[in-house]
């Protein structure tokens, strides 16, 4: 399918952004408005208003670049001058990857017949630190040259992953207070405690009681659209609604193709990828840098047995269903906020339909669609679902067979590509998995009691995750209710800002009275050094 780009203004321009609900209000805004946004306010996700392309020529001369570098090649197709300067772009990405602890950010490894994108080498471990150290630096710019009077109150909603890479991400920052909120008893020990052991006074960690993830979320997307509330606290969101984290994301892709076509000479080679799936943004991220003319070939949502994206593509059914509780608990989720993103652009980029779409879902909590929009849907993606005895299998089979240990999320993944026994055309297999790449979100050591069932015993966890058990923990319970929850987040924003005004104070009043000393240590010297010269003067003249 051809995907022709929207009219646009000036190349040099960076790309704006609008709602995919179509608020009049919401249309053509900048790259620094939507990031401090986060949601549109008709309560809309925002989109770009036009996709820049990338020629043969322009991948082929990125080939040569690292990780970081080419990170900035991409992300300035969108944000140009008028938005960030190219020399802090370079800063805030550079800095962004210097937390990664491997050189290549994002290494390729080779496991049986196909590839492995271990996307967990950042701070905590998790694919969603390539995004959240990159927004934590953008907010930090952006708050440093004028938005917001300098200040943001984070808000963000965690299924295990996000709420740690947010708050590695956001630690510290200037002007700045987080507030994760993650279901109580719902997320790993070893997620829990990462989010928890953090000491910095901006990190605010909340449990939410008898809820789940999507309950999380639900109290998130009621907050921004509290224009009060959200207008009052100066409202900002690290979950994947936030157009940087797509963005930021869509490095990887690119990165990928450029590592794994070097020594191929043949211009039709296209890579596929294999994505484990919940909130749909990092898959999204791969279906925009197709748009942008990436050679990507299939694009497969994997889901666990929370499978509402897999019922979708097989039988256009987006119902919403109860969450199972699952080995991968960062896929447990019943409603994928990115989803929105993509059913624009299937409703044909029309936000009116989009509404209709969504009006109807949010009423029913059931979305079918049939027919070409249906087989749209199949041509941009496939799916596949991997419940937990099918998860398990493939850990068990990985570490065994090839000596590689997979984290329940990444498993279902590479169980989606074995259940891909033909391709449309016919194919067998193994054509599928050489150029097929399998994306691995997260450290195994993050959800041990999981993998415990397939292996046993476990390789022996990273030090910096084993050294989180050695840590006091920091944390609160809320009550499934947004208003007890934003009265939560108030207080501690304001108790935090007084704090700081305190602090501040001493600070003040310590280098006033330093002054104050330094003025009569000078004033004394000075008489002292006129005595001098007098008896100097008395002395020259006996």
């Amino acid at each position: 399918m051809c995907y022709p780009n929207k009219s646009t203004n000036d190349e040099n321009d960076s790309v704006t952004y609008s709602s995919t609900r179509g608020s009049d209000s919401q249309k053509n805004l900048s790259f620094r408005e939507v990031v401090m946004r986060g949601l549109a306010h008709d309560r809309g996700l925002f989109v770009p208003d036009k996709f820049p392309t990338v020629t043969k020529e322009e991948l082929d001369s990125w080939r040569s670049l690292s990780y970081a570098d080419l990170a900035v090649e991409v992300i300035s197709k969108f944000v140009k001058e008028d938005q960030v300067p190219r020399a802090t772009l370079q800063d805030i990405i550079r800095r962004s990857c210097a937390s990664f602890r491997s050189p290549d950010v994002t290494p390729l490894v080779d496991v049986n017949g196909h590839y492995v994108l271990e996307l967990f080498h950042g701070p905590t471990f998790a694919f969603k630190d390539v995004a959240l150290q990159m927004l934590g630096n953008f907010f930090e710019y952006f708050l440093e040259t004028g938005s917001n009077g300098g200040r943001l109150a984070v808000l963000g909603a965690t299924s295990g992953d996000t709420g740690s890479a947010a708050i590695y991400g956001l630690r510290g920052k200037k002007g700045i207070d987080c507030v994760i909120l993650y279901p109580k008893g719902r997320v790993s020990d070893i997620q829990e405690r990462q989010m928890t052991t953090v000491e910095d006074g901006n990190i605010h960690c909340v449990a939410i009681e008898d809820g789940t993830f999507d309950d999380c979320q639900d109290i998130v997307k009621a907050s921004f659209n509290d224009a009060e509330f959200r207008d009052r606290v100066k409202l900002g969101a690290v979950n994947s609604i936030n157009w940087c984290r797509v963005l930021a994301q869509t490095t990887y892709y690119f990165w990928t193709y450029l590592q794994l076509t070097k020594d191929d000479d043949t211009e039709d080679t296209k890579i596929n990828f294999s994505v484990p799936t919940g909130n749909f943004g990092d898959i999204l991220a791969g279906y925009y840098a197709k748009r942008m003319g990436l050679p990507v070939g299939k694009l497969i949502v994997a889901t666990n047995e929370n499978d509402i994206l897999h019922r979708f593509f097989s039988k256009g059914e987006y119902h919403r269903h109860d969450i199972l509780h699952s080995i991968s608990p960062s896929m447990d989720i019943c409603v994928s906020s990115n989803f929105e993103r993509y059913l624009f652009h299937l409703a044909g980029d029309d936000p009116t339909t989009l509404a209709q779409w969504m009006s109807a879902f949010e009423s029913t909590g059931k979305l079918t669609i049939t027919g070409k929009k249906l087989e749209q849907a199949r041509n941009d993606f496939m799916s596949r679902r991997a419940d937990t005895t099918m998860t398990l299998e493939t850990i068990k089979t990985y570490n065994d067979k090839h000596g590689y240990m997979l984290c329940p999320h990444s498993a279902v993944g590479v169980s989606a590509v074995h259940q891909i026994k033909e391709q449309d055309d016919g194919q067998p297999e193994e054509l599928i998995l050489r150029n097929t790449v399998c994306l691995a979100t997260a450290h195994e050591a993050k959800f041990p009691d999981a993998c415990r069932r397939a292996v046993d015993p476990l390789p022996t966890p990273p030090p910096l995750l084993a050294a989180v058990f050695t840590k006091k923990t920091r944390s609160s319970n809320c009550p499934n209710d947004v208003k007890v929850v934003q009265a939560f987040m108030e207080k501690r924003i304001s108790e935090r800002v007084e704090a700081e005004k305190s602090q501040k104070q001493l600070v003040d009043a310590a280098a006033a009275a330093h002054f104050k000393r330094g003025l009569f240590v000078g004033a004394a010297i000075a008489g002292l050094a006129i005595v001098a010269q007098l008896i100097a003067k008395k002395s020259s003249r006996k």
